[in-house]
């Protein structure tokens, strides 16, 4: 949509403060990794069974695979999916979901209370994944399963041929390997919830000695070793360190894992959740960068925000409150304009962090706390969340910038003192800088001045608000909540002012002038 300018005012509401931030390509935080803009499939709920995959609808392709989550996905922007889990893959058999449908078992999903039927496994998603045009990222069952069976995945997906198991995937009709990249050493084992759970000094052990086998059956694979399930966990830190002092030479990426709820109408601090990440994040690098020192290792390792996302926890009763079921409705949480804005926030907090997240993925595509919601038979829709994504990921290229703005502050309950104004910028290869910025004041608007490099002129402008915070998209209304172009910018020289609103998220591209 193009830029065009309009009144500084907006929607008849005074400022509530003023603000001023610099974009200048010389102060470089790293490249926008692609990987960044990854999501999660695990088979929970509906996202893998009506979410992705349903054979029979209307849209499905002769794979079962719908059309309309593929086209939203591209459209989504996703560059990499972690499969199969999460919590569910602590208990689950890889050689289930493969070969014959007809001759695979099913079998009790304990994470989940659910029945599995397995008609979708590894090729399913692999031919899935091909056709969304997205990397895969697996996930290992170092739960209840350890260093053999995980050899044998691997070896199974990535070894060409000659052997039982390369073999065995030839036989069922995938003559190629499939050279899977990224691999993650198990899920979440800190958490008591997690099959298989075990102390920090056990997953540590475990994990460099698989991250040891399987480096000697394919010594390029990228590994992931199992940080903290939250920074709530009593051994948050102390588990990372563990894990490392074991691993730090055999691993290539640390997890972490973080959820946002505005719990108890507690709302300053849900917008303030990226504050909250970029500490997570800061402090998790610097654990692994101590016990680099100590083990005097040249090598860096970079983190894995392997899930995240606004989940609305306090309202799930856990687990154990699940009757057995065969993929049900599970935790579909349906986001607003305020949710929308806070995982915007979220994913400048990534970008702001660029120079040590070098994974990231949205939990989950589909239905389960997702993007994209559908029906059985029916429509796929857009939810309010789908738009800062997309939009980040379609645009955030090149160089992150590092942005500081001078602002007012929000006074929250959990995190105390937080920015009103959370920005970022990129800088990709014709010399386009793209700015990203969340307004967290619920009180009103703010007036922001950018100071710009010379030769640059605004060429899209794009927000995300509503004076109905609670607005949400559904089957019967899929666009209630979109971007639309913004307003209220404007030229002084080589600056540009705009109006944010409150609780907004804001894209302004600038591009060369011509």
């Amino acid at each position: 949509m193009p830029y065009h300018e309009t009144s500084p005012q907006r929607r008849g509401r005074l400022l509530t403060s003023t603000a001023r931030l610099t974009l200048d390509p010389a102060f470089l935080i790293g490249p926008v990794e692609p990987r960044l803009f990854g999501s999660f499939v695990e088979h929970m709920g509906r996202c893998v069974y009506t979410g992705i995959f349903e054979p029979g609808h209307p849209l499905a392709d002769a794979d079962g695979f719908r059309t309309d989550v593929l086209e939203l996905t591209r459209e989504l922007g996703v560059t990499l999916v972690r499969y199969p889990g999460g919590n569910f893959v602590s208990n689950y058999r890889w050689e289930d979901g493969v070969g014959p449908v007809e001759e695979r078992p099913a079998r009790l999903d304990l994470a989940w209370r659910s029945l599995e039927d397995n008609s979708f496994g590894l090729n399913e998603f692999m031919a899935w994944a091909a056709r969304a045009g997205i990397e895969p990222m697996m996930a290992l069952n170092l739960g209840t399963r350890g260093v053999a069976e995980a050899l044998e995945l691997v070896e199974y997906a990535n070894y060409p041929g000659g052997t039982r198991l390369s073999d065995l995937r030839r036989a069922h009709g995938v003559d190629k390997p499939h050279d899977i990249r990224l691999w993650c050493l198990g899920n979440e084992l800190d958490g008591p919830w997690q099959m298989g759970h075990k102390t920090a000094r056990e997953y540590g052990r475990l994990a460099a000695e698989t991250a040891r086998a399987l480096r000697r059956l394919d010594p390029g694979v990228s590994l992931v070793a199992c940080g903290s399930s939250n920074s709530g966990m009593p051994t948050f830190g102390q588990w990372e360190a563990e894990v490392l002092e074991s691993a730090y030479d055999l691993v290539d990426y640390i997890s972490l894992h973080a959820y946002y709820d505005p719990a108890d109408g507690d709302v300053d601090s849900f917008l303030a959740s990226g504050a909250d990440m970029e500490h997570m994040i800061r402090s998790i690098a610097a654990t692994a960068d101590h016990v680099g020192a100590k083990l005097r290792s040249r090598r860096k390792i970079k983190l894995s925000f392997d899930e995240w996302n606004v989940w609305y926890q306090s309202r799930f009763d856990g687990e154990a409150s699940l009757e057995w079921a065969e993929h049900p409705r599970l935790i579909e949480n349906v986001y607003d304009v305020t949710d929308a804005v806070v995982v915007g926030s979220l994913l400048i907090t990534l970008l702001r962090n660029a120079d040590r997240v070098g994974v990231a993925c949205q939990a989950q595509l589909a239905n389960v706390i997702a993007p994209i919601m559908t029906e059985p038979g029916g429509p796929a829709w857009r939810q309010s969340i789908f738009h800062p994504f997309a939009l980040t990921a379609r645009h955030a290229r090149g160089q992150v910038l590092r942005v500081e703005p001078e602002c007012a502050s929000v006074s929250t309950d959990k995190y105390g003192e937080a920015p009103a104004i959370w920005a970022t910028a990129t800088l990709d290869d014709a010399g386009e800088i793209t700015l990203f910025v969340v307004n967290r004041d619920r009180h009103g608007p703010c007036e922001l001045r950018v100071a710009l490099p010379q030769g640059l002129r605004p060429a899209e402008h794009l927000e995300l608000a509503d004076d109905d915070l609670s607005a949400v998209n559904s089957a019967a209304a899929p666009d209630r909540v979109a971007p639309r172009p913004g307003t209220g910018l404007r030229m002084d020289g080589r600056d540009a002012t705009l109006t944010l609103p409150p609780v907004s998220w804001t894209m302004i591209r600038f591009a060369p002038q011509e």
